[in-house]
């Protein structure tokens, strides 16, 4: 009788040991997992805004290089998916295609040299540039909530736990699309003679 009851106080020991452990371990991946949709929120927040921002520089630059219509044409196609996005990754992906757009746009201003010298076209780049570099530090804010994630989930005994709590791999990673590893191809007018 009394080696049937130091069984069960065992067992029970034990039990209690791993259901504790299990859910200190269940809470830390919810916390890790909110904090992931935390960040995708600012993610989010700050592409909104660059989307937003687009119009009023496409606005602006369309009055001096009318020409220029398929660009313009491209950016809106770019800018209507990312509204339209649902998911993370396909916001990721709509994302990379307006990136290297808004580049052709400020590049636009070396072919209109009166662009230059707009005051609205002026302040918009200077409201895009920081729009960019707040895109560059949200999605790196991201991207590390995701390695955290994906590495404590990953550790033992963290793994066992995760597939019993149904926590799976996240893999929405933030990846510089490919056209912007291209080295970019700087002109200079001929001189006159």
């Amino acid at each position: 009788m009394k080696a049937a009851l130091g069984v069960i106080a065992v067992i029970l020991i034990l039990a209690l040991l791993v259901g504790g452990t299990y859910a200190g371990r269940r809470n830390e991946m919810v916390r890790l997992n909110e904090q992931i949709k935390s960040n995708w929120a600012q993610v989010d927040v700050v592409l909104q805004r660059r989307a937003d921002l687009i119009p009023n520089l496409v606005a602006t630059v369309q009055g001096f290089a009318a020409h220029e219509q398929t660009v313009f044409d491209d950016i809106a196609k770019a800018r209507t998916q990312y509204m339209n996005a649902q998911t993370p990754a396909d916001k990721i992906a709509a994302s990379n295609q307006i990136a290297p757009l808004v580049q052709k746009i400020l590049l636009l201003k070396e072919d209109y040299p009166q662009l230059k010298s707009n005051e609205n076209f002026l302040r918009l780049q200077d409201e895009l540039a920081g729009t960019e570099n707040r895109i560059a530090v949200e999605r790196k804010r991201y991207n590390d909530s995701i390695m955290e994630y994906n590495t404590y989930i990953g550790l033992f005994p963290n793994n066992i736990f995760a597939g019993w709590a149904g926590f799976k791999r996240n893999n929405d990673y933030f990846q510089a699309p490919e056209a912007s590893r291209e080295v970019p191809k700087v002109q200079f007018p001929a001189a006159k003679p």
